[in-house]
Order: structure tokens, then sequence, then C-alpha cells
């Protein structure tokens, strides 16, 4: 971590701040343009006498924080983050990204009120939701991870035959012909996939979920943890650029086709940053999906510069 001297630090209240607005602008302005041209470190440097120029200019305290957060300065970049969302009203942007800082550091209680901070001004922000889910799957990782501490018991426990529990005999007909055989094959599959299989309904599906939560697990937890990580990956790949605006549109700006919304719908599926989650198997495996409605999803994402996920073998 670098030693950059915070120009806050000395800051101790808005009535005791000098201000020089015209300096300020001046080194952001300089600023920009070292950005622009790639030079970031320079870029940081004139931010920072922007901020130290005028520390009560939440636009200036936005930026030098997202360029102290590129450079790694997290420590620097959480510090600057919050002074900006002190006033009121706090810039969204702040927000998010402190949550983003604050989930990164496993503080999930702290994350969780930035992002109900801008959902309570704006209950349908993307950017808000898809990270609300995130904090959200990660603190369900955090009490599995203390349910079972041992990583081999947990490896071993999702090994188990699903043989091994008392089931009804139709659940097991069913499991046993969707090739369903052990307790990691069924944290695989969601609800929507048991669901639509011949023969299996409502009282087969509470038992499994009854069966799966005795051991603290539940459907779609293996997917749903694989796809946090993805978008994560994803958003941190395209953090900075135009692309990581585009993750944040709703699937409903593709204008798919009604199957294909629908089956989107079944997976609950909201945002571009869901979708290119997604491999072209999990797409496949959804009722009613099949392979013109996945070249019109492939389609529609290549207008965007996005595509679906991959899995390197």
């Amino acid at each position: 971590m670098s030693t950059m001297s915070n120009p806050l630090d000395v800051v101790i209240g808005a009535a005791e701040v000098k201000r020089d607005a015209d300096r300020a602008a001046q080194m952001a302005a300089e600023g920009e343009k070292l950005e622009a041209s790639g030079q970031t470190e320079q870029a940081l440097e004139a931010f920072r006498k922007a901020v130290a120029a005028d520390p009560t200019d939440q636009r200036l305290l936005f930026r030098y924080a997202y360029l102290l957060d590129l450079a790694g300065e997290e420590d620097e970049a959480l510090a600057t983050y919050e002074r900006a969302a002190e006033r009121s009203p706090a810039p969204v942007n702040a927000l998010i990204n402190l949550a983003v800082l604050f989930e990164d550091r496993g503080d999930w209680a702290k994350a969780e009120r930035c992002l109900r901070q801008v959902l309570e001004t704006d209950p349908n922000h993307p950017r808000a939701r898809l990270y609300m889910k995130d904090v959200a799957a990660s603190r369900g990782m955090v009490s599995e991870e203390d349910l079972d501490k041992d990583r081999v018991r947990r490896s071993a426990l999702l090994d188990t035959p699903v043989t091994d529990f008392e089931l009804s005999v139709r659940s097991r007909t069913c499991l046993k012909k969707m090739n369903i055989r052990t307790l990691g094959d069924l944290v695989r599959t969601t609800e929507a996939e048991l669901l639509s299989y011949k023969n299996f309904g409502d009282n087969s599906l509470v038992e499994i979920k009854n069966m799966l939560a005795s051991k603290g697990l539940r459907l779609g937890q293996g997917r749903d943890d694989a796809h946090r990580q993805a978008r994560r990956a994803m958003i941190d790949q395209f953090k900075g650029t135009n692309h990581e605006a585009m993750l944040n549109k709703t699937v409903g700006e593709l204008s798919l086709s009604v199957r294909a919304r629908k089956a989107l719908q079944l997976l609950n599926i909201q945002t571009l940053g869901d979708l290119v989650a997604l491999t072209e198997a999990e797409l496949l495996g959804v009722k009613n999906f099949g392979a013109t409605s996945l070249a019109e999803v492939k389609t529609k994402l290549t207008e965007y510069g996005l595509s679906l996920r991959t899995i390197e073998s």
C-alpha cells in the first residue's frame, strides 16, 4: 500500500475548509487530460491537488477515489468515497463503489447499508440490485462455511449419492432419469429444471428442498456461486470502460422474443451482467429454450460487444 498522504486527513469540518475553486478546476482539467492520455499516476496526482484545493467538491472527491481504486490504493479510496458520501445527497456511484469495497473486505453489513441507501431513492437501480444479490450470496456462502469449515468434509458431502437419503419412489426415479446422482449434481440444478421434468411435481420439490435444507444446502446454489463469481470477474475486467455500463442494462433492452424472455425470467436474469454469466448449456437446459432462442440471444449480445460465458477446459 502506498504511503501517499491523503489531503482529506487535515479536514476537520466544512467550516474550517479553505476552498480554492479555481485552483481545483484547473487541476481537475489537467487530471482529465492526463487520464485520457493514459498517464494514470500523473492524473492521480493532479486530482489529489484538486481535492486539496477544494475538499468539499463531491465530483472531485469521487474522481479521486475512483483513480485511487484503480491504482490499488483501496484504503485511501474507501476513505475518500466515504467523504464524498457524507454530504447530502450522496453520489449514487460513490455509494455503490463503497459497497463493492466493503463486500471485498467481508463487511457485508456496511455494503448492504450503502446499497439500501441507493435503493431507497431508486428501487429499480440495476447496478445496486445486482450488487445486493451479490452481497446476499456472499453472506450465504459465509453461513455455509461457518456450518462446514472443513473443506474436505464439504466436498465429501456434495459427493454423497442422493440414494443415501429417504426420498419417495417418484423423486428417486425422476432424479435417476435426470442423471442427478449426488448432492453436488442436485445443488447445481434449479427448481425450474426439476419442475420441467415429466412427473416431477410440487410434493417432490418440497421433499427435496427440505432434505437439502437439513444439510445446509439449497437448489441452484452451485450455479448461483459460479454466476456471482463470473459477474464479479467481468465487472472487474470492464471496470472503467464502456462495457461496465452495458453490464448494468436490463435484458428488456435486448427486445427478445417472448419465448426467450420467459426462459430468462425462469432463471431470474435481470441484467446483461446476469445473462453473460450464463453458458450456452445452461440456457439450453431451460424448458422451451432451443437453438433458435440461443442464436437470438447471442446475436443481441454481440451488438453490445458481449458474449455468453465459456468454461475453460
